[in-house]
């Protein structure tokens, strides 16, 4: 059986049309947190009407809103989902169980359910930065996807500092180096509702990409 103390991060930008899909989704019992990240479709009082906890981050940028959610979490394990309805937080409670047996860092690996749910460029980029943090850590993933979970006190103390889009990966390469039990587990991934912020397109692949080149650099 799941506990209840769970808080469930959901970076949002201007994500309306997805929010009653993904809130209505997350497990019962476990709290919403919508990280807004400057919307201007009233993706925030959308979010509130529905049962969600608001937290407002007015410095842009997919690591800040993540970061802003970390710090306002209060439960003893926090998720990390993407709030365009690609990803299903449902899907959290076994990542959660995983916690409860043992491991320190569950991830989702994406497997898309539909040819245009992953565009090839941004599929490439994460296989490249997969490589690269193979050889950094030692860690065979094969994604740096956004759906996780982790106790909160232990992500508090790696002391993440990007407040882009290498968040994520600066997640899992202090995590490696801290010596923790990392697990990777398959996951659907669905088309997104709406455009996508990054990889909707070659430039904000690209520079996703480069972020996170900064980030196994340091």
């Amino acid at each position: 059986m799941i506990e209840t103390t769970v808080d469930v991060v959901l970076p949002c930008l201007n994500e309306a049309e997805a929010l009653p899909w993904v809130l209505e989704r997350v497990p019962p019992g476990w709290r919403a947190l919508v990280v807004d990240n400057g919307s201007t479709d009233g993706s925030a009082e959308l979010a509130r009407s529905l049962g969600a906890t608001v937290v407002h981050e007015s410095r842009r940028g997919f690591g800040a809103a993540c970061h802003a959610g970390l710090l306002a979490a209060e439960a003893d394990v926090v998720c990390f989902c993407d709030c365009d309805a690609s990803l299903d937080p449902g899907l959290l409670t076994e990542f959660v169980q995983l916690l409860r047996g043992g491991d320190d860092l569950v991830l989702g690996r994406r497997r898309p359910r539909s040819r245009g749910a992953w565009p090839v460029h941004a599929r490439a980029g994460n296989w490249a930065l997969s490589k690269m943090v193979r050889r950094r850590t030692g860690l065979r993933l094969h994604d740096l996807g956004p759906l996780r979970a982790a106790r909160r006190e232990a992500l508090l103390k790696l002391d993440l500092t990007d407040r882009r889009s290498g968040y994520p990966l600066e997640m899992v390469v202090r995590a490696a180096d801290e010596g923790w039990r990392i697990r990777e587990i398959d996951v659907p991934y669905l088309p997104r509702s709406g455009k996508s912020k990054v990889t909707g397109t070659w430039r904000g692949t690209f520079q996703a990409v480069m972020d996170m080149r900064k980030v196994l650099a340091r």
